[in-house]
């Protein structure tokens, strides 16, 4: 036990170690609050749309050659996650369809740009790493931890200032209109944050794996608990600890970083599931 603490006191003298772990909270608690309304509005699809839109707009950044692919990823993201919302706001399959011919189509011009345009000698393990998640989370500089951070109190300020409104939509948005509230203001403003979220999320857990960042900690907390304050604050608090204790076991184990988060958050959501079964029995 001691030598553990040893290796990781020696890790975690390294600055990189530490913006992994700020940047990986960060957006772990951002995706869990977000996560919580998009699986309560049945709306859990449009996270993994999304991750391959992104995954699309970065191939063209890295095509075009752009040193910084947050001008491209993040407007053409925002957009899309518009778009979806409002595909999503429809009951038919004309709905679920645009969602998936836009995901699979953004996925399928990106792979193809990479392999048309490329600039390395490695293709698939380009292509593998943004899929799955890479070091990139351990190569992260103090600009793009200070862009985290920024953009993260952004989204967390917006979520806490506008609670009871998304709160309203959530729930029940024809009786939220009746009320007053602009629900599809408010319902723009979500698939804004989303949008954030998901390019965030990409340098940590890899463009197919972003819904499993997304979902899993709600659907755990909803094993648990039934109050919507209560589901929110244990996703979170799930969300943050799984993604530390998946970085620290990567560093530990040399294992991929995304995909022990989400193998973390999958043994968690497990957990929970049975200790819901057993409250509810007792």
């Amino acid at each position: 036990m001691n030598n553990m603490f040893d290796i990781l006191s020696f890790y975690f003298s390294y600055p990189f170690v530490r913006y992994a772990l700020i940047v990986g909270t960060l957006i772990a608690l951002c995706s869990s609050l977000l996560g919580v309304t998009l699986v309560l509005k049945r709306y859990s699809y449009i996270g993994d749309g999304l991750s391959h839109v992104a995954f699309g707009a970065m191939s063209v950044a890295a095509v075009l050659g752009l040193s910084d692919n947050m001008v491209i990823v993040l407007p053409v993201t925002v957009i899309a996650a518009i778009l979806m919302l409002q595909a999503g706001q429809k009951v038919n399959i004309n709905g679920d369809a645009a969602i998936a011919m836009i995901s699979v189509a953004s996925l399928a011009v990106g792979y193809l740009l990479m392999n048309l345009f490329s600039t390395s000698s490695n293709i698939s393990g380009d292509v593998c790493s943004t899929l799955f998640g890479s070091t990139s989370i351990l190569t992260l500089n103090m600009s793009d931890v200070w862009l985290c951070i920024v953009l993260s109190v952004v989204v967390l300020f917006v979520y806490v200032f506008f609670y009871n409104k998304i709160f309203a939509i959530t729930f029940d948005e024809n009786f939220a209109r009746a009320t007053g509230i602009r629900a599809g203001a408010y319902n723009f403003l979500t698939a804004v944050i989303i949008a954030v979220i998901i390019v965030l999320a990409m340098n940590l857990v890899g463009s197919l794996l972003i819904s499993a960042l997304v979902i899993f900690p709600a659907l755990s907390a909803m094993r648990i608990f039934k109050n919507y304050r209560m589901v929110v604050i244990c996703s979170a608090v799930i969300s943050v600890v799984c993604a530390v204790a998946g970085i620290i076991i990567s560093i530990l184990a040399s294992t991929p970083v995304g995909s022990t988060i989400v193998v973390a958050d999958l043994v968690v959501f497990l957990l929970c599931h049975v200790a819901g079964k057993i409250m509810a029995k007792g």
